[in-house]
């Protein structure tokens, strides 16, 4: 196996969750290694791996590459498959996947992922319905343009796995960016790889305090699909 991916909590990591989900669709063999959060924004024991202390981190024998973009295209490299193969394709699916790397802070901040919880967000802030109107705007282009069902053609590439923890934070926080984004997000939700990383997610046994309070905020919590955790 070449390959070794640490991650954090499937529950909360949606970093995490990019290189994870993109590494299981195109079948890149992987070793994962998951290392829970503790409490607060500051996790020590993620330096023992990764340079900048956080996740995800790729090891390829003496090899490490940290942040999830530089991760999808170290893979690339090996993996073509990665991004389309239509050059306006591949452009579009780049330009998309660098926004969502550094983009929608108020969807970030205001929508904590959590794969177990359905949350009653309420009206969504100013900032908030500017991220979901240029959510629209971005997919619908992509998905039009590309002629689907994924974001830049035919084939799952890294700008939808990119996107898959959007998709979780949409549907659990119940939001709507519009009737065709919102095929896409069922779309990202049913894929084998999303559904697997979600289902993990519900079923882990550990709840970190910081990152659920993060996520509730005193907002009202509609459902909770996770297990009990045993005292």
């Amino acid at each position: 196996m070449r390959y070794r991916l640490h991650i954090a909590n499937k529950n909360y990591s949606s970093w995490s969750m990019r290189p994870w989900v993109l590494m299981r669709a195109l079948g890149i063999d992987f070793e994962e290694v998951l290392t829970p959060f503790e409490y607060g924004a500051r996790q020590p024991a993620f330096d023992a791996f990764s340079p900048t202390g956080k996740v995800p981190c790729l090891v390829d024998g003496a090899l490490t590459v940290w942040d999830s973009l530089a991760i999808c295209e170290y893979l690339a490299e090996a993996t073509p498959a990665v991004w389309p193969k239509d050059p306006a394709a591949r452009a579009f699916a780049r330009c998309a996947t660098a926004e969502m790397h550094s983009s929608f802070g108020a969807l970030r901040d205001e929508c904590s992922m959590n794969c177990g919880l359905t949350i009653e967000l309420g009206t969504p802030s100013e900032a908030l319905a500017r991220d979901l109107k240029r959510l629209e705007a971005l997919w619908e282009a992509g998905l039009e343009h590309f002629g689907g069902p994924w974001l830049a053609g035919n084939a799952f590439t890294a700008v939808d796995a990119f996107y898959a923890p959007v998709a979780v934070r949409l549907k659990n926080y119940r939001l709507d960016p519009g009737e065709q984004a919102m095929a896409y997000v069922d779309r990202l939700l049913a894929h084998p790889a999303v559904a697997e990383w979600v289902e993990a997610g519900i079923q882990e046994p550990w709840r970190e305090a910081f990152h659920e309070e993060d996520c509730i905020r005193g907002r009202r919590v509609i459902e909770d699909r996770r297990p009990p955790v045993e005292a």
